[in-house]
């Protein structure tokens, strides 16, 4: 298995449903921004609409920090619209909705489950570059948590903005970093 952590996101052109229409996203639109690649199985599941709900409670904090998210299932733009319509939950999200009907994107970012067409639940961070910072794939039984993502992308900011520092377990923003040397060894 290749590593995915610094690789390129692939070139895609898909269909989405954004802010009650249906728009086309490419990875043209994501140079030099940062954003979050959020798959997820299907629509009309169960642990799936948490999820979403979650990420859109949370989206405001995410525009702040200039990071866009992107959901993305195997389902269509028309799927995602008709559950936009029928969910109170789904509803409140404003961030885009990709369809992968064809699994270009979940297969590119290593979810794709082959027997049932279906995305693993995969996070990715992508700085604006277009690299993936943090990747994080669960079973599909297992939901995320967007506090715990906020966390991600402020140490992956800070660390993109301060060369030579890093954050050790816990960091939260204007917590204490590191600076690697060789004065550090041992005396952590």
């Amino acid at each position: 298995m290749e590593p995915i952590i610094n690789s390129q996101i692939p070139e895609f052109k898909v269909q989405a449903f954004h802010n009650g229409e249906f728009k086309t996203v490419s990875n043209k639109d994501l140079e030099g921004k940062w954003a979050i690649f959020f798959f997820y199985p299907a629509d009309f599941t169960f642990v799936c609409p948490t999820e979403l709900v979650d990420m859109a409670e949370n989206y405001d904090k995410f525009k702040a920090m200039g990071v866009e998210i992107y959901s993305v299932s195997t389902d269509t733009h028309f799927v995602h619209k008709a559950w936009h319509d029928t969910s109170e939950s789904i509803r409140q999200i404003k961030y885009p909705m990709l369809a992968d009907p064809t699994g270009l994107l979940s297969r590119a970012f290593g979810v794709m489950i082959e027997e049932s067409g279906v995305a693993y639940r995969g996070t990715f961070v992508v700085n604006p570059e277009g690299k993936v910072k943090v990747a994080e794939i669960h079973d599909n039984g297992i939901g995320r948590n967007a506090e715990e993502l906020l966390r991600k992308v402020e140490a992956a900011q800070f660390v993109a903005e301060n060369d030579g520092e890093v954050c050790p377990a816990k960091w939260k923003k204007g917590a204490s970093t590191l600076k690697p040397s060789i004065d550090l060894v041992g005396k952590i």
